[in-house]
């Protein structure tokens, strides 16, 4: 943490110009927040938010933001929050609060404050509780945040068990801090965690969900997946993560499934190579096997298996993401990996045909980059052999969709022949069926590759007769054989 605190008014030139018209007006503004804590650990990006506290009420605010923000607006402005932007930069300015809060929502009753230093006590951790006088240019640190970043503790302004009754979520913020910051919690907090787990039912689904989002796109997911599995956070909002911690014993001995998927997490990201983490893959990581304590059976002889565990676990995820309120999207594409994670396993040594490759690659569709990088980090076993055996394979599969691929162009797999052709061809409306035959023709492509349009036609005329549809006559018909052509006359 070299930046000196007065330097930091260089990283927020916005700030200084917004601090001179509230000074002006005879208020006082301060930066505050997670923008202070980021610069402190001279961790910030190129896209950051401003937060400022102040004693300005609301009103007073917004009569400084008009003629200078390029936009405000009122949302938050029950909570004392006006919003703003300028310069592509978004702003928001929140006057000092003193809430209390009743211990079942975690709705505070707003009250204003009259000092800085009350504001900064109320909020989550110390690191978080540290704010930038913008007119005296010093830090305001009343609860020891600095030192906290310096020995990157996480520990709360007031007691533990205060800060998180009054709002619940601020355990699984500490957990989503463990990951993003690799902060370890300080010991009463994981105490006041553990004790108050249960309190997290008292959070709406979307703000769980935001969270545990932000906690698993952090540079340290496994820290934080970690600490709430520990604390019994995870068994409030992801239940499904602690029971696949599966007993071991000398009877029937097998992976703890749990460990397993933490591995499995890390070597997803590990072979992530985008901009941005992936979040549809870490969850797909983190939760691909979580259908096997539903299909464990002991096997006679001391085995263990667990037979269509990836079909159990696909519906299992639908459910649990759809109570965490996920977009459909991220539900769906997550369920989908879960569902195909297991299918390579079938590929042995390169026994599959063509055709089998191909339904791997449209049954991936555009998840197959996502189900490439599943596949590969789900290899955790110790044996150096059969793991560099797993990937050999894996490679040699990746090159043959690669070959049909631009041999057959399976990114736009289609029936040799469209609905119009078939309509024509069998003289029917649009409806179910030319969809069941439409359907027909895909699976013959998926199974034999491209056909010649007149066998496709021959094809699609049988299968329409084992249907009970009879084709126009005139289509139906044999193409007349062609008549040969004579060579020229010889001159």
């Amino acid at each position: 943490m070299s930046t000196d605190v007065v330097e930091l008014l260089s990283a927020f030139p916005l700030a200084d110009e917004l601090a001179g018209r509230f000074a002006a007006a005879g208020h006082r503004l301060y930066l505050v927040g997670g923008s202070v804590r980021d610069a402190l650990l001279e961790r910030l990006s190129g896209a950051f938010d401003l937060d400022f506290t102040t004693d300005a009420h609301p009103p007073a605010v917004q009569a400084l933001l008009s003629g200078w923000a390029d936009a405000v607006w009122d949302t938050g402005i029950a909570f004392g929050t006006v919003g703003a932007s300028r310069h592509g930069r978004t702003l928001e300015i929140t006057t000092f609060r003193a809430d209390a809060y009743d211990g079942v929502t975690r709705n505070p009753e707003v009250t204003f404050g009259d000092t800085v230093e009350g504001d900064l006590v109320r909020r989550d951790f110390t690191v978080n509780a540290m704010a930038f006088d913008l007119v005296e240019r010093v830090l305001v640190d009343p609860t020891g945040g600095r030192a906290a970043l310096a020995a990157r503790v996480l520990d709360t302004p007031a007691t533990p068990r205060e800060s998180f009754s009054d709002d619940p979520l601020r355990m699984l913020r500490a957990a989503r801090f463990a990951s993003q910051l690799g902060f370890t919690p300080a010991p009463r907090v994981v105490e006041a965690m553990t004790a108050m787990a249960g309190e997290l039912g008292r959070i709406t689904p979307e703000r769980v969900q935001a969270e545990l989002s932000k906690l698993l796109t952090g540079a340290h997911p496994r820290a934080g997946v970690e600490l709430a599995v520990a604390t019994g956070l995870a068994d409030v909002v992801l239940p499904e993560l602690p029971a696949m911690k599966l007993e071991i014993d000398e009877h029937h001995q097998h992976k703890d499934v749990y460990q397993h998927s933490l591995v499995v997490l890390e070597q997803a990201i590990d072979l992530e190579d985008g901009p941005e983490p992936d979040l549809v893959l870490r969850i797909a990581a983190l939760l691909h096997d979580i259908g096997k304590p539903d299909t464990r059976r002991f096997e006679s002889g001391g085995g263990v298996s667990f037979h269509h565990h990836e079909v159990v676990g696909a519906k299992m995820v639908r459910k649990r993401l759809r109570a965490l309120r996920y977009p459909k999207d991220v539900v769906e594409d997550v369920a989908q990996l879960v569902y195909l994670h297991l299918r390579f396993h079938g590929y042995g040594s390169g026994e599959w045909t063509d055709s089998a490759v191909r339904r791997y690659v449209t049954d991936a569709g555009p998840l197959l980059p996502r189900l490439h990088k599943l596949v590969r980090a789900d290899c955790t076993t110790r044996n150096k052999r059969k793991a560099n055996a797993l990937q050999r394979t894996y490679d040699e599969l990746e090159r043959r969709i690669a070959r049909i691929a631009a041999e057959e162009d399976l990114r736009r797999v289609r029936p040799d022949l469209d609905g119009n052709e078939i309509m024509r061809l069998l003289g029917l409306p649009p409806g179910p069926q030319v969809g069941r035959a439409w359907k027909f023709l895909k699976e013959l492509r998926l199974d034999r590759g491209p056909l010649e349009h007149d066998e496709a036609v021959a094809e699609l005329f049988a299968w329409a007769r084992s249907e009970g549809i009879e084709p126009p006559a005139a289509e139906a018909a044999e193409p007349p054989a062609a008549e040969p052509v004579e060579p020229p006359a010889a001159t």
